[in-house]
């Protein structure tokens, strides 16, 4: 495999006076729509302007439903945008090229090849004779630290190692642009640790061939601790919110001041836009319900308490300890502002009077806190009672509450808004829900 001598600026912030980098890969307006059953597009992608700069590392990160992987494979030429241009070094992007490769999630290795064979895959695809594909695998296996596994099969070795094999698969091309889909989240916090650090000296000592990284995450902290520039994305549909730089040198100190401010600009601008677009749009009881059960936000306020000094609390200091990646701690903390148990606002949580409540009372007090404020604060509890409570038969069928929800909310939202409020309704007693007859009833009636 051939490699360059280590470049001293890599991993090093360039100056102002600096000019800017050629542009590696570029989307201009980008948009990507896909069509629902009825045949009317649902967009996921709305005016997506970037450009992977070469010598760095580039981070798309943003919470479920924001197109961060859809982005990836239209990068990768394996999905054409509805609208926009993608270019690769000056060139219109068609499909599949080579100087681009991916490494997934996933391992995606053939279990019936061995660690030489699944390497040296694709260069066999590509025409590439034997003996030279053979030499090139046998490099990329060394350079990713697996020399002496070149005949394990992937049952034979651990999940790390299994990973190790797919960045040099990837690597075996000696792609310009290296895409990086999630590829530590699979991984055990030790195992991914030790790859992410490998991998970042390997790019820092310009061992790799390639010229730009591309990577998507929900790890806030991998981004800092990896990336040159962040793009945080919006929801409904996917949009850029924000591009962050980082402009620390390598290796990162995951605890210094200047990293923990970056790490708290990037939850302070997740949090803003959630709590705007699901407190500001004011759509009474059509508002959107996070995905989130009663136990987890129960359970949530007990560790909040177990910290809790009267101050707001950084959601990055609470993500650490408890090992929770941003989709799961956002969605929680989104919840209990909802419910009135915390205030949620910049990037920090604190305990409402009635949280610390929550926290300090019995189960069946508990119950009364929880029903008290989904009546008072969850419009959508107060409506569905209020029908349930009008008819003769007190039941209602829940597709009644599904099509008046997406007068205000797309299909998939709609459906988890009432599972939603099916776990919490389910919970305080508020009323009963059939899930195989798909028909609520009030409280009495199902009793």
């Amino acid at each position: 495999m051939t490699t360059d001598l280590p470049d001293p600026t890599r991993g090093v912030p360039p100056s102002a006076d600096s000019p800017a980098p050629a542009a590696v890969l570029s989307f201009t307006h980008i948009g990507m729509s896909f069509a629902k059953p009825p045949g009317e597009p649902v967009p996921v992608l709305k005016e997506i302007d970037l450009s992977v700069r070469e010598g760095e590392i580039l981070g798309l990160l943003g919470r479920s439903g924001s197109g961060k992987s859809t982005l990836l494979r239209i990068a990768a030429g394996l999905m054409h945008p509805t609208s926009g241009e993608v270019r690769y070094r000056g060139q219109p992007l068609r499909g599949p090229t080579e100087g681009i490769a991916m490494v997934f999630q996933t391992f995606a290795l053939y279990p019936w090849l061995n660690v030489l064979e699944n390497v040296a895959l694709g260069l066999d695809a590509a025409g590439v004779a034997l003996a030279s594909a053979e030499e090139k695998a046998r490099a990329a296996i060394e350079l990713i630290g697996l020399d002496g596994f070149e005949s394990a099969y992937p049952r034979e070795i651990s999940g790390g190692m299994r990973q190790r094999v797919g960045f040099a698969r990837a690597l075996v091309s000696e792609p310009t642009l290296l895409l990086m889909d999630e590829p530590f989240s699979a991984l055990d916090v030790l195992t991914a640790e030790n790859l992410r650090t490998d991998f970042l000296d390997l790019w820092i000592e310009h061992r790799l061939p390639i010229r730009a990284v591309l990577m998507v995450t929900h790890n806030i902290e991998e981004a800092v601790s990896l990336c040159d520039r962040i793009l945080v994305l919006g929801t409904n549909p996917g949009h850029i919110a924000t591009s962050v730089a980082v402009p620390l040198p390598h290796p990162r100190n995951r605890k210094s001041v200047e990293f923990q401010e970056i790490v708290n600009q990037i939850y302070a601008v997740l949090t803003s836009r959630m709590t705007e677009s699901l407190m500001g749009r004011d759509a009474g009881w059509g508002r959107h319900l996070p995905e989130v059960s009663s136990h987890r936000i129960l359970s949530f306020l007990d560790a909040l308490a177990a910290q809790h000094n009267g101050h707001a609390f950084e959601l990055a200091a609470i993500a650490a300890p408890l090992k929770m990646k941003v989709d799961e701690l956002l969605p929680i903390a989104l919840a209990l502002h909802i419910l009135e148990f915390g205030e949620l606002a910049g990037g920090t949580i604190k305990l409402t009077a009635a949280g610390q409540a929550m926290v300090a009372s019995d189960d069946n007090e508990r119950k009364r806190l929880f029903r008290e404020h989904l009546l008072r604060f969850v419009p959508l509890a107060e409506h569905l009672c209020d029908v349930l409570g009008e008819r003769e038969s007190h039941s209602a069928p829940r597709e009644r509450f599904e099509l008046e929800l997406q007068d205000h909310l797309n299909p998939h939202d709609a459906d988890a808004t009432l599972r939603t409020l099916v776990d919490w309704g389910r919970y305080v007693g508020l009323f009963v829900y059939d899930d195989q007859a798909r028909v609520f009833y009030s409280e009495k009636q199902g009793a």
